[in-house]
């Protein structure tokens, strides 16, 4: 057995106002917890130091690059890195990198248990639009903040296993897990901030986005016979509401653990590894069931184009 006490730490609303100190003060907090509890990895949201941002439309780029990381760790994350490395934690969290040559991404990082950063990843699905909707009912500015992830679906070997990392939208892709699953993944954590309400379809409210937040982790988990670590930041920020239903899922396919709050929250299981194996090596064994031959369409190709219509060639 190679089990890994794993510390899902959802966070409650981090309003616009709240600085990243007094975040961090929270997130240390939720470690503090975790250590109590014999966790050696915890896992935070995305964009775990701020609020969420991207629902607010901003023009001026300094206002916008307030918002964003410029080194990590910095003044105020690093209590939180040597609270990590003092506990022997390794950790993973979400937060919005500007590079040293000016690029904007939606990232997240996992240590190992001294507090080194050991694997980037920068999200590559990027939802929503780029300029300000009057026919939304709040903004989704993702596209305008953020570029498209740059590094891919890349794992990394940490606490004897196999590790990869996703942010929020990427967990509805199948793609994001299969890249990882192919290069051997046994865990996936994944950060999200999920608004309660659909912006461009209101009957869709928080019931069924959960029904969406455990049927993608669960699929992924299964499809690739691996674990899934999946963290909100949750509740009302500023009068814009986010899902909670922080939850762990096993390699075949089922939640054995979910949050049950809108607030800062812990959730610890002890996650095997090798749970992973049976089915790795039976119906997810790839190297002996993938036909990849048909497979060309999913690289080459990205929106749907349907087959032609010969009914109404027909009819002309």
């Amino acid at each position: 057995m190679r089990v890994i006490n794993v510390a899902a730490a959802q966070l409650g609303p981090i309003q616009k106002a709240d600085s990243r100190e007094a975040v961090v003060k929270r997130m240390v907090a939720l470690m503090d917890e975790a250590k109590a509890r014999g966790a050696d990895l915890i896992v935070y949201p995305e964009l775990a130091l701020t609020t969420f941002f991207p629902r607010w439309y901003m023009e001026d780029q300094a206002e916008v690059d307030k918002w964003f990381e410029r080194e990590m760790p910095n003044a105020a994350t690093r209590p939180l890195f040597e609270r990590a490395a003092h506990h022997k934690i390794a950790m993973n969290f979400g937060y919005a990198e500007l590079t040293p040559d000016g690029h904007h991404f939606n990232t997240c990082i996992l240590t190992d248990k001294s507090g080194k950063i050991v694997g980037k990843y920068r999200k590559v699905h990027l939802p929503g639009h780029s300029e300000f909707d009057t026919k939304r009912a709040f903004q989704h500015l993702e596209k305008r903040y953020f570029e498209p992830g740059d590094l891919g679906f890349n794992v990394w070997r940490a606490l004897g296993g196999i590790f990869g990392m996703a942010v929020c939208n990427d967990r509805r892709w199948p793609e994001t897990y299969r890249v990882m699953a192919l290069q051997g993944v046994e865990m996936v954590l994944i950060g999200y901030n999920t608004p309660s309400v659909n912006a461009e379809k209101p009957e869709e409210g928080p019931e069924k986005r959960l029904f969406h937040n455990r049927l993608s982790a669960q699929a992924g988990a299964y499809q690739n016979s691996t674990w899934v670590v999946c963290v909100a930041k949750a509740g009302v920020e500023d009068g814009h509401p986010l899902i909670g239903g922080s939850l762990i899922v096993d390699p075949d396919g089922e939640i054995v653990v979910e949050a049950k709050t809108e607030e800062d929250e812990l959730l610890v299981h002890p996650c095997d590894l090798d749970a992973t194996v049976f089915g790795k090596n039976t119906i997810f064994n790839f190297a002996r069931h993938r036909r990849i031959e048909h497979y060309g369409l999913i690289t080459g190709r990205t929106g749907a184009v349907p087959p032609p219509d010969e009914t109404s060639d027909q009819s002309q």
